[in-house]
């Protein structure tokens, strides 16, 4: 069993009981009452202290989370507006990822989303892209990028890998992407395969994490 930390599963949910007030001799009714409205607060707190300190094989403290990668490399038009989509869930929970690119939460709250991306350039120049966030499909002000990718030299391609994070507030079932745009069509989101010389593990296109932080 585990403690999934979200609004509506909140620490603060367990509240100190209202104690009835003591009549003016002792009465043992009144203290059985007091007894069982102390009984009943501390057997909740019990409850969430074993969740809170269990080892990870029996309960353990969990918040909302995704993280997706890609392993497939993608070329687009120049200055047209791309979703970046992902093929790989690697962990999930209570986040979902819908259609490829949409970051979708089952609660309310703030979360961070981070990202990095791995861009090549084929071309003699230096090349822009662009990157920016749409929240529920409508873009969202002030979220977008600006980096250069190297251009080719020495009969190299131009490569840079480019990441940021940001923290957003997010209502029940939104869904966050991240969409790109480039200067020229010779920039592409660039897989590799795993290389030598030394060797080394293979390279994913798009890599991303959604984290619950706090609630609103």
């Amino acid at each position: 069993m585990s403690y999934t930390i979200t609004v509506e599963n909140a620490l603060t949910k367990v509240a100190a009981p209202n104690l009835p007030l003591a009549p003016a001799e002792w009465n043992s009714q009144y203290q059985d009452q007091f007894a069982n409205v102390l009984r009943l607060y501390f057997n909740q707190l019990d409850k969430l202290l074993g969740q809170l300190t269990a080892s990870t094989q029996a309960a353990v403290i969990n918040v909302p989370y995704l993280a997706v990668q890609d392993t497939v490399s993608h070329t687009v038009t120049a200055n047209t507006a791309n979703a970046m989509t992902f093929n790989t869930v690697d962990y999930s929970n209570d986040c979902s990822l819908v259609s490829t690119s949409q970051f979708t939460v089952t609660y309310a709250g703030i979360y961070n989303l981070q990202f990095s991306t791995q861009f090549q350039n084929t071309d003699t120049q230096l090349q822009d892209v662009s990157i920016w966030l749409r929240k529920n499909g409508t873009d969202i002000p002030g979220s977008t990028g600006f980096v250069s990718v190297p251009n080719k030299h020495g009969g190299v391609d131009g490569h840079a890998i480019v990441g940021w994070n940001f923290y957003l507030s997010l209502a029940a079932g939104d869904y966050i992407q991240l969409y790109w745009s480039t200067t020229n069509a010779a920039i592409t989101i660039q897989a590799y395969a795993a290389g030598t010389s030394p060797t080394r593990p293979a390279t994913a296109s798009n890599v991303a994490t959604l984290t619950f932080v706090s609630s609103v």
